[in-house]
């Protein structure tokens, strides 16, 4: 199958990448300026009414440069997830201000030693015609900077995802952990078709796809170094350790990208991605952390300086395996495909 970005998605790919490139310390501003946080958004709201594809070519550029962004939350997290399961007033409410660069919104998919809890241990309590939200919720990303989480929790019925302010009167945020204490939500809070499955989907989309460029990235600076840095004479580039290190990087991006494509492929045209989902989520929490292993020792003591740009896509990376659930839960969930 031929995943060559068609001329839509390779102009996004490129006015992100230049957007990135020219101002990096005022980037998220930058990027809602250029409508690249809107291409998502339906035409009604002011978006262009793409969808999960568009959003991930953009992810995939801000993983490239290393950008510090809160990408993956707002549009993987937020934009996504809001457009598919929102109501029209909750469209209304949030997307504009995520496409203004104004507002972060995040998700909480993950509980203590529970990610993607199919059964959230969060529980929502009918109180005076809304709701009470009692739970903690692990590693969400760009929660400092979030306007309002989705959060999942159990209704007396099932499974469903609130829409809560993270600085409600019974909500602590400790780092990336979202603490809840009876946080009250109103009924509209509650999203209109709140699946788990699918918040889940956008979830690992946009971190294979962020990690993808991240990987990426990572080697492109590497290899640069590589062919500059000399020792005993000799470019490092030309010793066959180095050469054969920097193979196994290649193949690990490379893998890791036509794993991201097919699973983001699948999710766009609304076919089964979770197989392809869950290869390349385990590809990057398993493999892609070892790729940037490679890379910092090929950089030697420069990759750790916080000058250079390699120590953001390590950081990166890492978070992205941490979010999936990690190379363990990956497999597992993997195992569990191949049962099925």
């Amino acid at each position: 199958m031929d995943f060559t970005l068609d001329a839509t998605r390779a102009e996004i790919a490129a006015l992100t990448a230049d957007v990135l490139a020219r101002d990096p310390e005022h980037a998220w501003q930058a990027l809602a300026k250029a409508g690249l946080l809107a291409l998502a958004l339906p035409e009604e709201l002011g978006g262009d009414g793409l969808g999960p594809a568009e959003v991930a070519v953009v992810l995939t550029e801000a993983g490239r440069a290393g950008a510090q962004v809160p990408a993956l939350a707002a549009l993987a997290l937020g934009v996504l997830p809001l457009n598919r399961m929102g109501s029209p007033e909750q469209r209304a409410r949030w997307l504009p201000e995520i496409a203004s660069g104004e507002v972060v919104v995040t998700a909480a998919p993950h509980e203590p030693s529970r990610p993607f809890a199919a059964e959230p241990s969060t529980e929502a309590v009918a109180v005076d015609g809304g709701w009470a939200l009692t739970g903690t919720k692990t590693l969400v990303p760009s929660l400092a900077q979030a306007r309002c989480v989705l959060v999942p929790a159990t209704l007396p019925w099932g499974p469903g995802v609130f829409l809560v302010d993270p600085r409600a009167e019974g909500a602590e945020v400790h780092g990336t952990s979202l603490r809840l204490s009876g946080v009250r939500v109103g009924e509209a809070d509650l999203l209109r078709d709140g699946s788990l499955a699918d918040l889940r989907r956008f979830t690992l989309a946009g971190a294979v796809a962020l990690g993808d460029g991240a990987v990426a990235g990572a080697l492109a600076l590497t290899t640069a170094h590589v062919r500059q840095r000399e020792q005993f004479g000799r470019p490092l580039a030309t010793f066959q350790a180095v050469a054969q290190q920097i193979a196994d990087v290649y193949i690990a991006s490379r893998t890791l990208h036509l794993a991201a494509l097919s699973a983001v492929w699948r999710l766009d045209e609304g076919l089964d991605a979770d197989e392809d989902l869950a290869i390349a989520a385990y590809w990057l929490a398993e493999e892609a952390p070892k790729a940037l292993a490679v890379c910092h020792h090929l950089h030697g003591g420069l990759g750790v300086d916080i000058t250079y740009p390699l120590h953001r896509h390590y950081g990166l990376v890492k978070e992205l395996a941490a979010l999936t659930g990690g190379a363990s839960e990956r497999l597992d969930r993997l195992g569990d495909l191949v049962e099925a």
